[in-house]
């Protein structure tokens, strides 16, 4: 095998490796040429692991919500649960049902790392899968601590949550949930503990793993915009200007597609993920105000996981509002490229071609939320106003 073949091989490999082991143990990455037996054996993982996550870990949470409604504390600590597990099995059925869609881009990851391209190219797009890898790790690292906070601990009958008579009559299990059975009896206490676990590790696997794969996704395309935006302003540089030209239309028409199939497929995540962040960092903060006004005594373990979740919470969408203003920045990028590209040197017949790139950048691309909202740094700035101005209504209606 050829050296250089090898190096971007190795390189390709290690720029998605992270996002494949969690997806594809999730069951929700696709693959070229599945047999209808492999195909068979995930959506089977896939139906499995929903309904654990959906009957054991989200309908007992948002029936016990139902139950305490109207005790302010008892419904935040429902909520701190139940919004997560709501929107972790949204984005996991919504992956699943996507994977055709995704294929293409993943062997559009494939391709560019594999075609030949120059040092500088590399480089930025090794700079680009290195941030998403950093977000992977960070982003799998808190998961894993909210995980264990929340499961490890109540073994030792030592809670994170806010306890009541009402929402924690018995032993203790992981999640604010009702069941109609008696779950304190064994083994049902086992069984419900155990697939509590288990779906919880799962959605928190599915929500953590899906924001990873769109920042490796929109890394990759602001990398390919990077390169494109060299190439472009560059241009009069070229000897083969007409080849160079023609091939670099044909790339930017490539990553619109692939941005416009990226939007298709995260839009309502984003929208639902928006909504989710809104309501439950208005309570959070609500829930925080209160301890340091009040001075309530909470456990020093309940302080951790709620910090831990507040900074998942919003690492999470600022990351979502992050990679959209990059993209915004990468595709006004390449129209001023091809502005600022030296046209006026141009032959009359090169500087009209130039005008295909201008008409194609000059249409902005960005990230939206349902279709409604652009993902951008503006967006977010303005979803923590509203929500902080939920906070004092809260704290109104408690005195």
């Amino acid at each position: 095998m050829d050296t250089s073949i090898y190096t971007a091989y190795a390189d390709y490999e290690w720029a998605i490796k992270l996002n494949r082991i969690c997806l594809k143990m999730l069951g929700i990455w696709p693959k070229n040429n599945e047999t209808k037996w492999e195909k068979l054996m995930t959506n089977v993982r896939v139906i499995v692991m929903l309904n654990i996550g959906f009957w054991f870990c989200t309908i007992p949470s948002v029936y016990s919500l139902l139950r305490i409604w109207g005790n302010i504390m008892s419904m935040i600590d429902n909520l701190q649960y139940t919004l997560p597990l709501t929107m972790a099995t949204i984005k996991f059925f919504i992956m699943w049902q996507k994977k055709k869609d995704i294929l293409p881009l993943l062997n559009m990851i494939k391709h560019d790392w594999l075609k030949p391209k120059t040092v500088q190219e590399r480089n930025v797009m090794i700079k680009r899968a290195r941030l998403a890898c950093i977000l992977t790790i960070f982003g799998y690292f808190i998961m894993l601590i909210s995980f264990f906070l929340a499961t490890i601990f109540p073994i030792f009958d030592f809670s994170i949550r806010y306890l009541t008579n009402i929402t924690d009559p018995g032993r203790l299990v992981p999640l604010q949930t009702y069941y109609f059975y008696d779950r304190d009896k064994s083994p049902f206490y086992e069984i419900t503990y155990i697939l509590q676990s288990i779906g919880m590790f799962m959605v928190a696997a599915a929500y953590t793993g899906t924001d990873c794969f769109l920042s490796l996704l929109i890394f990759h395309v602001c990398g390919q915009l990077e390169n494109l935006k060299a190439r472009v302003i560059d241009l009069d540089k070229f000897n083969n200007f007409e080849n160079v030209l023609s091939y670099s239309v044909q790339d930017h028409i490539r990553l619109i597609r692939s941005i416009n199939i990226i939007d298709n497929i995260f839009a309502w995540m984003l929208l639902g993920a928006l909504f989710y962040f809104g309501i439950l960092f208005a309570f959070q903060g609500f829930l925080i105000v209160s301890m340091i006004t009040q001075h309530g005594d909470v456990s020093q373990l309940r302080l951790i996981f709620i910090m831990t979740v507040f900074i998942n919470t919003f690492a999470h969408t600022c990351l979502y509002c992050t990679v959209g203003e990059i993209l915004v920045a990468q595709c006004e990028g390449v129209y001023k490229a091809a502005c600022e590209c030296k046209w006026y040197t141009l032959e009359s017949k090169k500087a009209r071609e130039l005008l295909i790139v201008m008409i194609y950048a000059n249409k902005p691309l960005y990230l939206s939320a349902g279709k409604l909202f652009p993902m951008t740094m503006a967006t977010f700035c303005n979803l923590l106003k509203t929500s902080g101005g939920y906070i004092s209504i809260l704290l109104a209606y408690q005195n």
